[in-house]
């Protein structure tokens, strides 16, 4: 049986997707992905890379997520199904381009400065 893994990473989330032939179920920290995310935003942010190349029914996908929060946990599954993706068929490696799946979203939490409140916000200036 065949079996494509792949890692997917957002902001602090790690992502390690396997994927399988299968009819389309999505397991997440075993768990179902609608009960694993509960906004309706974030369930269709994971299943954007499937529904873009037309492989919903054909793969069960099955991910171990650790680090972060819910937004990057979701931005770090797409990135680790369209990476798995790919490694399966190569030939939708343009689909997924596209679409922006493949490439790693770099941003994270810019660091706290020294003599700063935050990363940017100065303490109150006065004057006298």
């Amino acid at each position: 049986m065949a079996r494509y893994e792949a890692t997917g990473k957002r902001k602090s989330s790690i992502a390690r997707v396997i994927l399988m032939p299968g009819e389309g179920k999505v397991t997440v920290n075993n768990r179902a992905v609608d009960e694993y995310f509960t906004r309706p935003r974030h369930r269709t942010e994971v299943r954007m890379p499937l529904s873009t190349t037309g492989t919903d029914a054909r793969f069960d996908v099955v991910a171990n997520i650790t680090g972060g929060g819910i937004s990057g946990q979701a931005g770090a599954l797409r990135h680790g199904i369209a990476r798995a993706l790919l490694i399966a068929d190569d030939s939708l490696r343009k689909e997924l381009k596209v679409g922006g799946f493949l490439t790693r979203d770099s941003r994270t939490v810019e660091r706290k400065k020294a003599g700063l409140k935050s990363a940017r916000k100065r303490p109150q200036f006065s004057k006298r």
